[in-house]
């Protein structure tokens, strides 16, 4: 039964794999978009996390051996749903980003290199993103996103909140904060000429919303439904959840 239920799960994957729209923009920023100095300060505040994060991984695997499969899967998650894009502002685009399933299993730490993973083949075998702007958009995808929702999940817990709830809460707030960060990520770059970085950084906010918003639901009854697909009953779930 738990067998069929991870086939199941990794049919689920493949599915949304070949059915995926076809990628029309780059992921979040794109090759070129910021001056180098950006790419350096973006790449110096991811860099500590992806460090910790690989740390922690180690210690994961060495506690546990089977936690290879979760690890892979949570990662193949990531991948699929942050390739589900939507052309937006700027050289950047909406789609989901997957972190929420990993980062209440394991952590927002495992997430800033799992994250980080995905983001660097996509845009080395997608041509989305680039290389250059890998670290602001691991900040933003594979640190700021899991580490909100993360502390998300663990509120909703502390609340009473059921594990469906808590972790559609992580999913979707992790998305949106996410490209909360991306909006200041431009904002930064591209002041508005009057009210300056916060007001660029709004507006380039309200723009990502009228999107996001939507995808950040779908992608926590995504998040939920194929947690349960993976989990074959109560107690195994209670020990995949921190």
């Amino acid at each position: 039964m738990k067998r069929n239920k991870k086939m199941l799960a990794i049919a689920l994957l493949v599915l949304l794999f070949i059915f995926r729209p076809q990628p029309v923009s780059a992921m979040h920023i794109m090759e070129g978009y910021l001056p180098l100095v950006w790419c350096i300060v973006w790449f110096l505040l991811f860099l500590p996390f992806f460090i910790f994060g690989l740390i922690k991984i180690k210690k994961i695997v060495s506690k546990d051996p089977n936690s290879k499969t979760m690890l892979a899967l949570s990662g193949a998650f990531i991948f699929i749903l942050s390739s589900l894009k939507i052309p937006s502002v700027t050289g950047s685009s909406s789609h989901p980003t997957g972190v929420g399933l990993g980062t209440a299993m394991f952590g927002p730490s495992v997430i800033s290199v799992l994250g980080t993973i995905c983001l660097l083949f996509q845009a080395l075998l997608l041509a989305h993103g680039g290389l250059t702007t890998l670290g602001a958009n691991a900040f933003s995808m594979a640190v700021v996103g899991p580490f909100v929702g993360f502390a998300v999940y663990k509120f909703s817990r502390s609340l009473k909140l059921s594990k469906p709830i808590s972790l559609f809460l992580c999913a979707m707030i992790a998305d949106l904060a996410t490209y909360a960060t991306t909006s200041l990520q431009l904002g930064l770059v591209f002041p508005d000429p009057t009210t300056g970085v916060f007001g660029s950084t709004i507006k380039f906010l309200g723009v990502f919303l009228i999107t996001q918003i939507p995808i950040a639901i779908v992608e926590g009854l995504l998040t939920v439904i194929f947690y349960n697909l993976i989990s074959e009953n109560a107690s195994e779930r209670e020990g995949l959840f921190l």
